[in-house]
């Protein structure tokens, strides 16, 4: 089993893509400990990333870069009173899940609707999953993802000992959300012309007008 220190290293490494050099020089650790987990954050380059890992029976297994056939998958966004948006995670998770053909997938709210991330974390185990990743549906690394979601993942995995869990980092900036912003842009520009229909997002809210 290597030691906390190599743990981290190779999570940082493997899960976020950080050099030998940030890992080695960079990095400012914050850890925090109770029985069964410990939460790193690390600012190389002014960007905070955040790692949560259950410490107990071993914790996460050798990383191999993949998800593994029983590893549970939670996808979290941060929850609404407007049935809409909740439903959108919804479907997001069916076409996640269809596209990547991972068996054990779950949505979570952090609040204000159901289901919780302890509801889910339960669902994951009880569907045979002894990892669990969170996987924050947020663009920035903002409170939610550094304490929030860390926190509520830690009390959802105190009631399965010898669960491991990692909370990844949220979506970013990454070269992909351009094509999606544009795409997005391009489609609504369209839609004002009247060569394309409404998107689901605004079909038949009313929402949608050009101002002039």
């Amino acid at each position: 089993m290597p030691s906390q220190g190599v743990l981290h290293a190779l999570i940082l490494n493997e899960v976020f893509g950080f050099s030998a050099s940030e890992i080695g020089t960079n990095q400012r650790w914050a850890s925090l400990k109770s029985s069964n987990f410990l939460c790193s954050s690390s600012k190389p380059q002014n960007l905070s990333r955040f790692v949560c890992v259950s410490s107990q029976n071993g914790g996460l297994r050798e990383n191999t870069g993949e998800v593994g056939r029983r590893d549970g998958v939670i996808i979290v966004d941060h929850g609404s009173r407007r049935k809409e948006s909740n439903v959108m995670l919804n479907e997001f998770v069916k076409i996640f899940k269809h596209k990547t053909g991972y068996e054990i997938v779950e949505l979570a709210h952090m609040e204000l609707a159901e289901p919780s991330i302890r509801d889910v974390f339960q669902s994951c185990v009880k569907q045979g999953s002894h990892h669990v990743i969170v996987s924050p549906f947020f663009l920035s690394p903002g409170r939610h993802w550094s304490q929030d979601i860390p926190s509520l993942s830690a009390e959802a995995t105190k009631e399965h000992p010898g669960v491991a869990y990692i909370v990844t980092a949220p979506l970013g900036l990454r070269e992909l959300l351009v094509d999606v912003v544009n795409d997005r842009i391009k489609h609504c520009l369209k839609h004002v012309a009247g060569d394309a229909d409404e998107c689901s997002v605004c079909a038949k809210t009313g929402k949608f007008v050009l101002k002039l």
